[in-house]
C-alpha cells in the first residue's frame, strides 16, 4: 500500500525507490522516510466503525502527497458512498495525520473514483474481517 505515498515536487522526477516515493524533494530523505512511516502509523489508528480494520489496511487511502512545506494531501474513499461516517471520517484522518511531528497541515479529499472494492484490502484486513 505504500505505493500511494509520494513527495510531490516535480512530476518528472523518476521514481527511484520503486514505491511511488519521488526522491526529488526539498525534504531530506531520512526525514521523508520518517514522515512516511509516521503518517502510515497515524492512518492505522483510524478505524471504519463498521469493519474491524483500520482505513489504511482496508485500502481506503488512495493517495498521500507530502509537499515540500510538509503539508500532507490525502485522497481517500469510503467503503460505500452512503457510509454513515462520511461526514466525520475525513476529520478523523485530518486529526490523526495532523498530530504527526513535522506535518504542517493536512488536506483530505474524498473521492469515489474508482469505487472501493474488497480487492483493495490487505491480507491483514482480510484476516481481521475473517475473510482469510
Amino acid at each position: 500500500m505504500e505505493d500511494a505515498i509520494a513527495a510531490t515536487v516535480d512530476d518528472t522526477a523518476p521514481d527511484t525507490a520503486g514505491k511511488g516515493i519521488v526522491s526529488a524533494s526539498a525534504i531530506p530523505a531520512d526525514e521523508l522516510a520518517r514522515l512516511t512511516d509516521d503518517i502510515v502509523s497515524a492512518l492505522k489508528t483510524v478505524y471504519d466503525p463498521e469493519i474491524p480494520a483500520d482505513i489504511y489496511e482496508l485500502g481506503l487511502i488512495y493517495k498521500i502527497d507530502i509537499e515540500d512545506d510538509r503539508t500532507v494531501k490525502i485522497d481517500m474513499t469510503l467503503t460505500a458512498p452512503g457510509c454513515p461516517v462520511a461526514g466525520e471520517m475525513p476529520g478523523w484522518v485530518q486529526n490523526a495525520v495532523g498530530a504527526v511531528e513535522g506535518v504542517s497541515g493536512v488536506e483530505v479529499a474524498m473521492t469515489f473514483d474508482p469505487p472501493w472494492t474488497p480487492d483493495r484490502m490487505s491480507e491483514e484486513a482480510q484476516v481481521a474481517v475473517g475473510w482469510y
